[in-house]
């Protein structure tokens, strides 16, 4: 008998492994019926107490294996049961159940039917009265408050909302979890005023939960109760490299443009972060080229010896009638995660006082566990923290197991000073201690960017990381948090120790980059990568680089193999956008050009090139190498019109148009929101992740700047 449940229990123990390893990461986005997004839908797995929740954008994602039954439950909207497939995407859209907020009312004097309340009570026929919090951030600022279908209500008019006959405010309102909510009313009549007094003189939203969970609580025990942090107003410590825009350039003075690709994208979130907070976006907080490349555009993957393949586009500009925008689109290798090489990391932790807040440490910490749980046998894993000293709290660790990570990532709190240049001494000193030849060898920093002890300039931070890129150790930088945010350092770093630079402003970023995108976040197949064109000048009057400021080079930089460059990850996409003005056409952006030049004149002959617009070339090292290889590519002079351009190119340039919108370029004519919106909305195809969506409903929502 004991044999038997032995037996038992081990064949309990292998089923039970078994339907772990089928687990998978099922994902989507739940809308209403007019595609609005679904913000706090429960999304649970039936017969389990496994849930997740969708964000601000109506995203979710959740652990489920094929057969397992997802309940999708949100307020005032008949639930809905979908059954896990083979598909990894499932979006939903939820209808309304107009019994659950049209036959009961709650009101401040009690409980009554619709039938008897001879005030005001919302209510629109055939549409669901919505009470949508929008917000997407830890510190959740005051989100907007739609009432009575679609119309907005400001914050100075916003009604009074009632949590459990506690008076609450927007935020508060906002971040109660949608499953403890019981019943949910709009009142606006005399006697809510008679019970409320003149704060109810725009109306009172009443919110009853289950087991009156906020009954009796101060305003102070609410936001605890709730994890609410208070908003910055304005990003005044915050640090920033200023750069001037690029100008347009005549390939008869400047015939060469050269720079390094740019694969960071942590402008785009950090800008998400500015206008989802309801706060000016700092001009030089504003990379074009960083907001490009968030992107993932439908590049072909190479087919020859080369790891990337080199795409080319030419069509009209959206934002200056009479110019062209050429697209030069790289799609690095994908290469299989079984195939890549293994991995030597080192956690490098920011553990001071800064780092406290909920946004900071403790996302940082969630961050990292998504990418621990990509990890395989043969990679492993060290832990470097700094605050006013920097140790190593976790020694060289297999990547299988991830209990031990996990567990030294959890004890980790934040205290100190920040010493953040012996922090990197340290950190790269294990890694190359830990040096696995040709495989993937990399410092993992993770910190607000404020290094505030020791080689704490800009320049003293350039200098070390200049020394330890010769090391051959890659470099990853992770940004957290706002309020003292120090990007100029996190870019510096990124830009010259062989790396990338993201921002997580979420828990649904950090899933992004360090889980769905791992491979191409953390694997580099080509570094030093360094592009450089040259224009045909019967073709070409002028044309300018849009973005990439901080990573133009000299020509004689192209061909120097000592000059860094920019790193390509497995699956990669990088983007860059010229803007041109054709030969002959009149442009009030063009600078005087000289002419009869004795020294300078250049002889042509008519026929020649006459069908090239521009000759482009590349140059890469393999990420063990030390000397490049180059590829060249020709230019065609042929262009489409907009409307028949390609997806990615009318998405791309919507997105770079955005962009140069909020620099307040000068070199734009059109600065239409509606137009960039209608040009994302053309391009926005192949969105799977919803990204592309989100990228339109920030456009939307910051018009409201304009």
């Amino acid at each position: 008998m004991k044999s038997l449940k032995l037996i038992s229990s081990a064949i309990a123990m292998l089923i039970c492994f078994v339907s772990m390893a089928q687990e998978r990461t099922i994902s989507g986005t739940v809308t209403d019926k007019s595609n609005l997004p679904l913000p706090g839908v429960q999304i649970t797995i039936k017969g389990t107490k496994k849930y997740s929740q969708t964000d601000y954008d109506g995203n979710y994602s959740i652990q489920a294996k094929k057969g397992d039954a997802l309940v999708f439950s949100y307020v005032g909207m008949d639930s809905q049961t979908i059954y896990v497939k083979d598909s990894n995407i499932i979006n939903v859209v939820l209808k309304e159940n107009n019994a659950q907020l049209q036959e009961v009312v709650v009101v401040g004097y009690g409980v009554q039917k619709k039938s008897m309340v001879t005030g005001s009570v919302s209510e629109r026929k055939g549409k669901r009265t919505k009470i949508q919090a929008e917000s997407n951030s830890l510190y959740t600022p005051s989100p907007t408050i739609t009432i009575r279908g679609n119309e907005y209500v400001s914050p100075k008019n916003e009604p009074l909302y009632i949590i459990d006959g506690v008076p609450a405010k927007a935020n508060q309102m906002a971040k109660i979890n949608p499953n403890d909510i019981d019943n949910v009313s709009v009142l606006k009549d005399q006697a809510a005023t008679s019970i409320y007094g003149s704060k109810a003189s725009n109306g009172v939203v009443i919110i009853s939960t289950k087991n009156e969970i906020y009954k009796n609580l101060t305003e102070k025990e609410l936001d605890k109760k709730l994890k609410i942090l208070p908003i910055p107003t304005e990003p005044t410590q915050e640090d920033y490299d200023s750069f001037v825009e690029n100008a347009f350039e005549s390939p008869k003075t400047a015939p060469l443009s050269t720079f390094s690709i740019d694969v960071d994208n942590a402008s785009y979130t950090n800008i998400r972060r500015f206008l989802n907070n309801g706060q000016q976006v700092p001009k030089d907080a504003v990379r074009v080229e960083e907001m490009v490349n968030f992107f993932k555009y439908t590049y072909p993957q190479p087919k020859n010896e080369h790891p990337f393949s080199i795409n080319t586009e030419v069509s009209d500009s959206p934002w200056n009638s009479n110019n062209k925008i050429l697209k030069i689109g790289l799609q690095g290798k994908n290469i299989p995660t079984q195939d890549l090489p293994a991995s030597n990391l080192v956690f490098l932790i920011d553990v001071s006082g800064s780092m406290e807040d909920m946004n900071k440490l403790p996302l940082l910490k969630q961050s990292l566990k998504i990418l621990v749980d990509e990890l395989r046998p043969k990679d492993k894993v060290a832990i470097v923290v700094y605050a006013g000293a920097a140790g190593m709290v976790l020694p060289p660790t297999s990547g299988d197991d991830k209990k031990t990570i996990i567990n030294a990532l959890d004890n980790l709190q934040a205290g100190g000073s920040t010493a953040g240049g012996a922090g990197i001494e340290l950190a790269y000193k294990i890694a190359a201690e830990n040096f696995i030849k040709s495989g993937n060898n990399r410092v993992i920093l993770a910190t607000d960017g404020d290094f505030n002890v020791g080689s704490s300039s800009n320049s003293d931070m350039e200098k070390l990381i200049e020394e330890k890129r010769k090391t051959g150790v890659f470099l990853t930088c992770l940004g957290y948090g706002m309020g003292n945010y120090k990007d100029s350092k996190m870019e510096i770093l990124a830009d010259k120790g062989n790396g990338n630079y993201a921002y997580i402003d979420n828990i649904q970023e950090a899933n992004r980059f360090l889980g769905k995108e791992f491979k191409g976040s953390m694997f580099a197949i080509a570094k030093d990568v360094k592009i450089q064109i040259e224009f045909n000048p019967k073709q070409v009057q002028a044309y300018r680089l849009i973005g990439y400021e901080n990573r133009k080079l000299r020509p004689e930089d192209f061909k120097n193999d000592a000059i860094d460059a920019g790193e390509l990850g497995s699956n990669h996409t990088v983007t860059a956008l010229y803007e041109i003005i054709p030969a002959g056409v009149k442009s009030d952006y063009l600078a005087e050009q000289p002419d009869n030049l004795k020294y300078t004149k250049t002889e042509t002959n008519s026929n020649n090139y006459n069908g090239e617009l521009a000759t482009i070339k590349f140059r890469y090292k393999k990420p063990d190498g030390e000397k490049s290889i180059e590829m060249v590519q020709v230019i065609e002079n042929k262009s489409v019109v907009l409307e028949k351009a390609s997806d990615d190119m009318k998405f791309s340039s919507a997105v770079a148009w955005f962009g140069l919108k909020l620099r307040d370029s000068k070199l734009i004519a059109n600065k239409s929101s509606e137009e960039i919106l209608k040009l994302a909305r053309q391009g926005n195809s192949n969105d799977g992740e919803g990204y592309k969506a989100e990228f339109i409903r920030l456009v939307e929502g910051a018009k409201q700047y304009n």
